[in-house]
């Protein structure tokens, strides 16, 4: 039984070590190896003086590296923060700085990023490859016992700091526990159809929720974990085949890719069990077109770092055309209820703000009391900032960020609902709809689209179709083309980026 991060390698090492726990490249790492290379990281970051509680920031892509640092950091009691890559190096001295990290192992595409701050940093750096100043983390490894340190933590013991992906202001530490990880990855077992057996592709970034908790998922259940440095849809569809992937998690972004990659109409698809996808919203049409090529394969999940990932699934055989809409019904062990501004229970079918309570729920945000209270009520329950309802069979159907609202007129609209219409459209590719600052509404309905390839869309195309699909109030007033919409590295739209031009004079400000 498994009832820790750290027990992860330590279980399946003891019982397992000539299964293979990751291929990296095309080159298997066995438990017992995984194991051994775990326990000299954690006795060589004890020689350096970290300790127990200390943090560790880790900046690099996917690789085996990110393993071999967060076991061992568990094995001793500290803690690990990954930290995005994708920042400019101010943001990622704000992260290093904010949780004070000891020590900071960066890889070689990011040592630039960290020369750049390193007069601001007090941590020891360690790099992954030859550095002037620094070790170099492979050689420091082996200069060091593969001998476990014996560090026990317990259920309640701090053993991630996952930071935000900050779109709205700075990035905030989220603190996640040994008990939020075992209730988790114990739980999806079923849900995600993880056993011994699986072959689970990690490809989504490992400083992200949706690409280290998945990982740690399908390790915590003995399944080999295929790693992947990049999100390549070529490569991705090379690794299903090669490696014969049963399990996978993407964001929808990437399901689209897939099915415009060259080979997917020849390509042997027939080893996936689970293609699980969320972190941001699906098209019908994406939607539709993967299960034709994949199969009734998709499990559509919803949830956020603060609840260490998914609390609710809608599974393959749910996804009929009544239920496409919804993310699905929260797992057993999680209880959701929607509520109005003054924490009230609303009617079914109501929308208001989604609020969840488990043993999922983050401790509360790193050296953060204020934003603690404003998203942890004191008997448990985590308020998402998301406006959703749940319908008489249970099943959420989200509506989008409350602070993304617009409020135009005294009406309320909710922008995914017009994003969806706008959706429909055949010559759409993307739509992202934002408030803007009008004089006589306070906030006009703004769409901003990418059209589909060959497609020839005005301003007067797109609101004449949607007037027929929304009420009045809804539609776009304005529409703005472009090539791309910017995202973060979950694949979820960045709103704050479309806002900020049009209310940079503004005397207030939405969100």
């Amino acid at each position: 039984m498994i009832h820790s991060v750290a027990g992860v390698v330590r279980v399946h090492g003891r019982d397992r070590p000539d299964a293979p726990a990751l291929i990296v490249d095309d080159r298997p790492i066995t438990f017992g190896e995984l194991d051994d290379l775990s326990n000299r990281a954690a006795q060589a970051f004890a020689a350096a003086g970290v300790g127990a509680g200390d943090r560790v920031a880790f900046l690099d892509r996917n690789g085996a590296e990110f393993f071999v640092v967060m076991f061992g950091l568990a094995k001793l009691g500290a803690i690990g923060v990954p930290v995005n890559w994708r920042l400019a190096p101010p943001e990622i001295g704000h992260i290093i700085g904010d949780c004070g990290a000891a020590a900071v192992v960066v890889g070689a595409d990011f040592v630039g990023h960290v020369e750049a701050i390193e007069s601001t940093l007090d941590a020891r750096i360690v790099a992954i490859g030859a550095h002037p100043r620094w070790p170099d983390l492979h050689d420091w490894l082996r200069t060091h016992p593969a001998v476990d340190p014996g560090v026990v933590t317990g259920p309640d013991d701090l053993v991630f700091l996952m930071y935000t992906s900050g779109t709205t202001g700075l990035p905030k530490g989220v603190m996640l526990s040994n008990a939020n990880y075992v209730c988790k990855t114990s739980g999806v077992e079923q849900p995600w159809r993880f056993d011994a057996d699986a072959v689970s592709l990690a490809v989504m970034p490992l400083f992200h929720m949706a690409g280290s908790g998945w990982a740690f998922a399908g390790l915590w259940h003995g399944a080999v974990t295929v790693v992947l440095r990049d999100v390549d849809p070529a490569a991705i569809l090379d690794a299903i085949t090669t490696h014969r992937v049963t399990n996978m998690l993407v964001v929808p972004a990437v399901v689209q890719f897939l099915l415009d990659t060259p080979g997917i109409d020849a390509a042997d698809l027939s080893s996936l069990r689970i293609v699980v996808y969320g972190a941001s919203p699906i098209s019908d049409d994406v939607l539709v077109r993967g299960i034709a090529r994949f199969g009734g394969v998709f499990a559509q999940v919803y949830g956020m770092t603060e609840t260490t990932g998914s609390i609710t699934q809608l599974g393959g055989d749910e996804h009929s055309p009544e239920l496409m809409r919804s993310c699905g019904k929260p797992y057993p062990w999680v209880q959701i209820r929607v509520v109005d501004r003054a924490g009230a229970h609303v009617p079914t079918g109501t929308v208001g703000e989604v609020w969840t309570r488990s043993a999922q729920n983050m401790l509360g945000y790193w050296a953060n009391p204020d934003a603690t209270a404003a998203t942890l009520t004191p008997d448990g329950w985590l308020r998402t900032g998301d406006a959703g309802y749940l319908d008489a069979d249970g099943y959420l159907y989200l509506h989008d960020r409350i602070k993304d609202m617009i409020v135009s007129g005294g009406e309320n609209v909710y922008p995914a609902e017009v994003e969806n219409v706008l959706m429909t459209h055949p010559g759409v590719a993307e739509a992202a709809v934002i408030g803007v600052p009008d004089p006589r509404w306070g906030e006009a309905v703004k769409a901003v689209v990418v059209a589909a390839p060959g497609a020839h869309l005005t301003e007067t195309d797109l609101i004449g179709y949607a007037r027929g699909r929304l009420g009045g109030f809804k539609l776009p007033k304005t529409v703005d083309f472009v090539d791309a919409l910017p995202r973060t590295p979950s694949g979820k739209i960045l709103k704050r980026a479309l806002r900020e031009p049009y209310w940079a004079d503004a005397d207030r400000r939405i969100g």
